[in-house]
């Protein structure tokens, strides 16, 4: 087919095009690469980078590890803080987290590739396997359910099964991983890792799985509280925001969540993407669906945020990374129609904006962006319904620092929890401490 044939069509590129744009987009190190990246560290006593970190991960002492070419002990260092530490060395923004802390800034401007070595590390481990890092205490004979499989719910399940208890892992989806597995760019996570990572951390034992379950329909929060000693939520943000104008039901007009996780579950060729894409949304998922557009043979893709680039909640590297795949940021511009023509869309309109006085208002003056796909990326929300009597803040769970709610027996972290950053590596930390604070409930 011509590529640049107008409207919604799979197959847009030939099958090595395909390859080369979903292959791993940031490779590993190699062994000298990673042996010479880590003789920088300057080793640091109170390192800032493991007080960056979020589950704080003992930076220096990982690195000296792999120095000391012992790619065991350095991954071993690693999943003991973050048991999700592969992954997020993939996902994680190390340039605004840990590699921003490092020393090597104040002089050289260039940080520790902190990232690179925690993957060089943790991938020897997966690939390697050997005999298990962690084993389990003796059991308890107390039961756990963890509702939602992703960072948060699998770190809370393996912590508290490291701990001798049992866990039933309940999950909504097909696959365990949740973000990890349904909602990262295909080229961010390649060879199928994220079920690599749930299958080692299944392997510390005694954790049920419960697939394709959906608190609310399957199962409800009272039935679990009392057949189980103790409920941990990692629920996630399940709602997507509207875009506060009308929105059609129309051919091409699609959430921008659920076109990265058809992506992640399908070969990039029967994948239908159209030829001119606009992406509504300023964060990490308006960049993915943006950059993986291009890469899937979009000729124009335009990402639109209504606010100015300082306001992005994309990173830095990430805006970059989508100028780089051809990706034009639209900044000051909010939509107020979505056209269509014939069951399909056909552009969107949208109202230029300013900044007055702290508020974002209208300027008067309007366009419109030619689109044969229109994705939005504006934000998910929580979605109460399923939770009755747990009480919220702000449209999200309400729990003390170490996730533990109004309700004695239950327990929430990820981002369905108030006060999080929606980082992956944040989630992982809540369910780390949610299971030490219902560890230490149970026993006393």
């Amino acid at each position: 087919m011509d590529p640049n044939q107008p409207g919604l069509h799979a197959a847009r590129l030939n099958a090595e095009q395909y390859a080369q744009n979903f292959c791993d987009a940031h490779p590993p190190l190699n062994r000298t690469q990673a042996l010479i990246e880590a003789e920088r560290c300057y080793y640091c006593f109170d390192a800032p980078c493991t007080t960056a970190c979020p589950t704080g991960i003992d930076i220096p002492s990982f690195i000296q590890r792999i120095a000391q070419d012992n790619t065991r002990g350095a991954a071993q260092v690693i999943l003991e803080a973050n048991p999700l530490g592969g992954m997020c060395a993939r996902v994680c923004p190390t340039e605004v987290l840990c590699e921003q802390g490092c020393v090597r800034n104040t002089n050289e401007s260039k940080p520790v590739e902190i990232g690179l070595l925690q993957r060089y590390a943790t991938d020897a481990f997966f690939a390697k396997g050997g005999a298990p890092l962690f084993t389990r205490a003796a059991a308890t004979g107390k039961k756990i359910a963890v509702v939602g499989a992703g960072p948060a719910g699998l770190a809370a399940a393996h912590g508290l099964a490291r701990r001798g208890h049992d866990v039933t892992l309940i999950d909504a989806n097909p696959k365990l991983g949740g973000l990890n597995e349904y909602g990262l760019a295909t080229y961010k996570t390649t060879g199928d890792f994220a079920q690599k990572e749930v299958e080692w951390l299944l392997s510390i034992g005694s954790i049920e799985v419960r697939h394709e379950t959906v608190l609310g329909r399957d199962t409800t929060l009272s039935q679990l509280t009392q057949s189980h000693d103790a409920v941990f939520l990692g629920l996630g943000l399940s709602g997507v925001n509207s875009l506060g104008v009308d929105e059609p039901s129309v051919k091409g007009l699609a959430n921008a969540v659920d076109f990265i996780a058809e992506l992640r579950q399908s070969d990039p060729a029967t994948v239908a993407v159209g030829r001119k894409v606009v992406v509504i949304g300023g964060g990490m998922t308006a960049v993915d669906a943006s950059v993986q557009s291009r890469l899937l043979g979009a000729r124009e893709v335009t990402m639109v945020y209504r606010r100015g680039e300082e306001s992005l909640s994309a990173s830095g590297y990430e805006q970059d990374w989508a100028r780089k795949n051809g990706v034009t940021l639209r900044t000051w511009a909010a939509p107020k129609e979505i056209i269509a023509s014939g069951g399909r869309v056909t552009g969107v309109r949208f109202a230029v904006t300013e900044a007055r006085a702290g508020k974002l208002v209208e300027t008067g003056e309007e366009f419109v962006l030619e689109a044969d796909m229109v994705l939005k990326a504006i934000g998910q929300s929580f979605e109460p319904a399923d939770v009755p009597d747990i009480a919220l803040k702000n449209g999200r769970i309400a729990t003390d620092d170490a996730g533990r709610t109004n309700h004695p027996k239950v327990w929430a972290g990820g981002d369905c929890r108030f006060g999080g950053r929606d980082l992956t590596v944040e989630a992982v930390e809540h369910g780390k401490q949610a299971a030490i604070s219902i560890d230490a409930a149970l026993r006393s």
